[in-house]
């Protein structure tokens, strides 16, 4: 009891921590930023990146400095979507953007008084200010000019300009939207937790410095969107840290590799097990942790099609609206803590079967989970379901049997968790408690089995629709057009199915044969290849 009064003691020091911003505001602008850069996908490579990080040397820092220098006294400036982005990225090395702003222009530039592009804040007087600077640069990304090289305006030109690789920078962060751009991560509950959170990672860091403690400390992802927030904020980031840590607290977004035994891996699990060990609760957020690789982009550079006009059909009477059912869905970590008032003849090696009273289509089976306190193992379930029933927990027991090679399973008792009464209204997302099992034969011990849970749930979020194009036939041999001669050509049409979970039918797409030979002869005229050449699926 003294040992979980110290933990709960750390915990109030670390919500001391003073923060001169309103991270959970400034979250969520980030949040909405990072969304419309990744829209913009052109900004993560290629001429577009190279010319988006010229503007930025060339145009914006030094129009910036401008500003802060009271050389301009219109404001508020709205800084334009690519110089925003390569801006990001480097403030997210804070020491070094410290560094290199107070080396080229004497001073930190802030982002006070700064609207991001992205807010819906008119733009008419930061383009006439860039206008009046830059007259032949126009103050949004001209797309076409950045596709065409101009070796006479490249970054090593510029009289100023930072030596900080920056597109190794942007490859870095590219990623990060992906680990944060689930629905649940915007609620105001889950926000709030996060900045609570950081607070303790930051508590975590400054008793390592107190204690000379070398750790890399990682943290999941709920937490590094509060830090970089802190982060594009620099003068507070500067004055909060020096204050609370007595340093610029470094940023080393460089480690990538979460192989077994590596940095990252290594950093984590410490990180881990002193999280728990100070502050007594989990460390594993449902919802806040890696989501595996992001996936590539579709296109790199922009694609500006030719746009053909069509009559519209004003009353709609072809239109077919089509209603999926909506479905709502959370994600859940699930760990068992410990167990206690545990009868020798009962113990044994033991685990726990969990399950869902009210089976759905996310979660309809039984898994089996260890107990931390008896295996030494920390071992953490992660899965979806829909916000109703009960979490079901059976601890079972199983021992050697008097035949060789064969063991006896036997359940102790069982306990149960409402999904609904949890989240119904949402108050806090993360739970850790005892539970008291219920003995399944009816004649339990005068002390109950306790079984210890922690337990953390995302809010409810409208589930996606996964849609599966499928093929009702063979569509001709291998998989692929096999291209006949002219006068060859079959008729008819195939049919591809679009099913949702259930496998009912959504949408069926109807594709005229004659057609696509024909665009594909032309095609293979066009490249000089035989009319015979397969084009694989």
């Amino acid at each position: 009891m003294e040992f979980e009064k110290e933990q709960e003691f750390e915990w109030i020091k670390a919500q001391k921590i003073e923060i001169s911003l309103d991270l959970a505001a400034a979250a969520k602008k980030q949040l909405h930023f990072l969304a419309a850069v990744d829209r913009n996908r052109w900004l993560y490579d290629g001429h577009t990146l190279q010319r988006a990080i010229y503007r930025y040397n060339a145009c914006w820092l030094p129009l910036l400095a401008r500003y802060h220098e009271g050389e301009i006294s219109e404001g508020p400036l709205v800084v334009p979507l690519d110089c925003e982005w390569i801006w990001h990225c480097h403030r997210l090395n804070p020491v070094r953007y410290k560094s290199d702003c107070e080396e080229l222009y004497g001073r930190i530039l802030d982002n006070s008084n700064v609207v991001s592009s992205v807010q819906g804040t008119c733009t008419r007087q930061t383009e006439e200010i860039w206008t009046r600077f830059y007259p032949n640069e126009t103050y949004d990304f001209d797309l076409t000019k950045a596709s065409s090289e101009n070796a006479s305006e490249t970054v090593p030109g510029l009289e100023k300009h930072t030596n900080y690789d920056l597109i190794s920078a942007v490859k870095r962060q590219s990623p990060f939207f992906f680990q944060v751009s689930r629905a649940h991560i915007s609620n105001d509950i889950f926000i709030e937790e996060a900045v609570a959170r950081y607070k303790g990672f930051l508590h975590l860091i400054k008793r390592n410095r107190e204690k000379f403690i070398k750790r890399f400390c990682v943290p999941t992802y709920d937490i590094d969107l509060i830090w970089h927030t802190h982060q594009l904020h620099p003068v507070s980031y500067c004055k909060d840290l020096n204050k609370a840590l007595g340093k610029i607290l470094e940023h080393d977004d460089t480690d990538s590799d979460r192989t077994k035994g590596k940095k990252l891996d290594v950093g984590f699990s410490g990180t881990t097990k002193q999280w728990e060990e100070t502050f007594g609760i989990r460390y594993w957020k449902a919802g806040a942790m890696y989501r595996g690789s992001s996936p590539s982009p579709l296109t790199a550079i922009p694609y500006i099609p030719e746009i053909l006009t069509k009559e519209v059909d004003a009353t709609n009477e072809s239109a077919k609206i089509v209603k999926l059912p909506e479905l709502r869905v959370v994600e859940v970590l699930l760990e068992i803590v410990g167990v206690k008032n545990l009868s020798d003849e009962k113990k044994g090696n033991l685990f726990i079967l969990f399950s869902k009273t009210q089976p759905d289509v996310f979660f309809n089976t039984k898994k089996k989970l260890t107990i931390l306190s008896e295996s030494g193992l920390k071992q953490v379930a992660s899965f979806q379901c829909e916000p109703i029933g009960e979490l079901l927990f059976e601890l079972v027991s199983h021992s050697a049997s008097n035949f060789p090679g064969t063991k006896v399973c036997k359940t102790l008792g069982t306990a149960s968790l409402s999904i609904l009464e949890f989240l119904v209204p949402v108050s806090k997302l993360a739970l850790e408690k005892w539970l008291d099992l219920v003995p399944i034969s009816g004649h339990g011990s005068s002390k109950p089995i306790g079984l210890r849970i922690a337990v953390s749930f995302t809010v409810p979020t409208i589930a996606p629709h996964v849609l599966h194009m499928v093929r009702p036939r063979p569509f001709l041999k291998g998989s692929c057009f096999q291209l006949l001669l002219a006068g060859r050509v079959p008729a008819g049409t195939g049919c591809t199915r679009v099913v949702d979970e259930t496998h009912a039918e959504v949408i069926q797409l109807e594709m005229r044969y004659i057609y696509i030979y024909i665009q594909i002869l032309c095609l293979l005229e066009t490249l000089c290849l035989p009319s015979t050449y397969c084009v694989l699926l």
